[in-house]
């Protein structure tokens, strides 16, 4: 049985549906997020969760039992927010021992406890000072350790690295990562940033206009999105109208329009005649020199119309002969400043027959 089961769960607001009819399960220690847009019904799932609002139909069950009617107090869950919010004429040990004396637990049990939080999240020297007196980063971790002290079942986090900088978020991924490991609490997530879910999450459920597109592993979202809303909101990628002109268990071949025959992944229920587009990655489109002899069946000339350097790589922007653009991500690993091409070059682009993959319309 799932820790947490979401069965056709609506929530209106006027005329507004804000989530439409959503089920989803949650295993029991599972990293599980919930990604999309601004305004796609993420963070209104998150507070039905919570209990901070209800339901207009469906059910909520925790451990089988349907919550829709116990208040956020009496639920075995806990939420973290973006802003922290801490108590700030209170001490980091006050603050995280505030759950624990609302529900009335004794002074050395409280101690225990907040000592052990404090440790999970490496700040055991840190409870006597106050919240102005510490990190961005260290606030996060005193929230965590707050949301972890009454010890709940499920861990509820409504974009908690959001008002970080760059680096520290990355450094806080790598906390949390570690912190969901050691303690087996189920955590679920809610983010719009991509690459945070990719590098956090066991699973991912991308929501779009209040309704769930796609629920997968991380590396099958990113590599077989189900359309193409999920194959653009995740990551970097071109695309281009298609028709199948053959469609095999291993392979298709595609008409892209003005570019000619492209063969891609084969995909169950395509079949000949279909129409859609040819999705491919920039990391798996090599560009060159077009006196380099191309060595994969899918190439074609075009020149470089754009790119964007971004230090550990850069990203060209390729037009190709039929108008359309497509991106090739090349590392900079050469010493020095590496740059290989420049706007206007001709150039070649090519790729694994295996690479692309075809989205119906």
């Amino acid at each position: 049985m799932a820790l947490l089961e979401i069965r056709n769960v609506t929530r209106r607001f006027s005329n507004y549906t804000a989530v439409d009819n959503v089920s989803i399960s949650v295993k029991a220690g599972e990293f599980f997020t919930l990604l999309g847009p601004s305004g796609c019904g993420k963070t209104t799932l998150l507070r039905m969760i919570a209990g901070f609002d209800l339901p207009d139909s469906g059910q909520i069950l925790l451990d089988g039992n349907d919550m829709v009617g116990t208040p956020p107090e009496k639920r075995p869950v806990h939420t973290v927010f973006q802003t922290y919010a801490l108590f700030p004429h209170m001490t980091v040990a006050d603050n995280i021992a505030f759950p624990l004396k609302m529900a009335g637990k004794a002074t050395q049990e409280i101690k225990t406890r907040v000592g052990e939080a404090l440790e999970s999240v490496r700040l055991p020297s840190f409870g006597n000072r106050f919240p102005h007196e510490l990190s961005g980063g260290q606030k996060q971790r005193v929230a965590f350790a707050r949301g972890l002290v009454n010890r709940p079942r499920l861990l509820l986090l409504d974009e908690p690295l959001g008002a970080l900088d760059a680096k520290l978020r990355e450094e806080m991924q790598i906390e949390l990562i570690n912190l969901q490991k050691e303690l087996g609490v189920t955590f679920v997530f809610v983010t719009h940033a991509q690459d945070e879910a990719l590098a956090l999450s066991h699973r991912i459920a991308v929501m779009n206009h209040g309704i769930v597109e796609q629920i997968d592993e991380p590396s099958r979202i990113y590599s077989f999105p189900r359309n193409r809303f999920v194959a653009d909101f995740i990551g970097k990628i071109s695309m281009m109208s298609a028709q199948v002109v053959e469609a095999a268990p291993s392979h298709l071949k595609l008409d892209v329009k003005e570019l000619g025959e492209v063969t891609a992944v084969g995909k169950a229920g395509v079949k000949t005649g279909d129409t859609g587009v040819m999705a491919i990655r920039p990391e798996q489109v090599r560009i060159s020199h077009l006196s380099d002899e191309p060595r994969l069946k899918n190439h074609f000339p075009g020149k470089v119309h754009d790119f964007l350097y971004v230090g550990d790589v850069t990203t060209y922007i390729v037009e190709l002969s039929n108008g359309a653009y497509i991106e090739a991500l090349l590392p900079n690993s050469a010493p020095g400043r590496a740059k290989f091409f420049e706007v206007g070059d001709q150039v070649g682009v090519s790729w694994r027959h295996d690479a692309g993959i075809f989205l119906n319309d």
